[in-house]
């Protein structure tokens, strides 16, 4: 029988050394360090899908409105169907852009994110009466529902 003066005899090693446990510390923060800003960008990829869907939907309702109107429309309340407004974000007027002279000719319509939280800034997508106009627009590759690859 064991005294109170005597170890106890040991079973086994049980738990992790403090260098196991750094290690380990240490894979962590590096697996996170790539995995955070490549999640963030496709978060932000996916509220900018938002602006490229709505665009799109006034893109081909500008195109019948001109079909049955001989011009473009001057305002997004004037199209065909109901337009939500995009909860990222703010919706800018129609505009006649410079290649052209009048809405007969041409329309422009931006859409602009106001400082993204997941650190890509402000940016605008901007469509036209030819479609998506990067020219125009700031959003960058690395976000853009457009890119491809990853």
């Amino acid at each position: 029988m064991p005294t109170l003066s005597s170890p106890l005899p040991r079973r086994g090693q049980a738990g992790f050394t403090l260098v196991e446990l750094a290690v380990v510390v240490v894979i962590i923060g590096v697996l996170a360090a790539f995995a955070v800003p490549r999640f963030l960008a496709s978060v932000e990829r996916t509220k900018a899908a938002e602006a490229f869907n709505y665009l799109s939907t006034v893109h081909s309702s500008m195109e019948r409105y001109s079909a049955r109107q001989g011009t473009y429309a001057s305002d997004l309340d004037d199209l065909d169907v109901y337009l939500e407004n995009p909860q990222y974000f703010s919706v800018g007027t129609v505009a006649v852009p410079l290649s052209v002279s009048s809405l007969e000719e041409g329309w422009q319509v931006s859409l602009t994110r106001s400082g993204a939280a997941s650190g890509f800034g402000a940016y605008t997508v901007t469509f036209d009466h030819e479609g998506f106009s990067p020219s125009e627009s700031t959003i960058t590759g690395e976000i853009s529902p457009l890119a491809t690859g990853s």
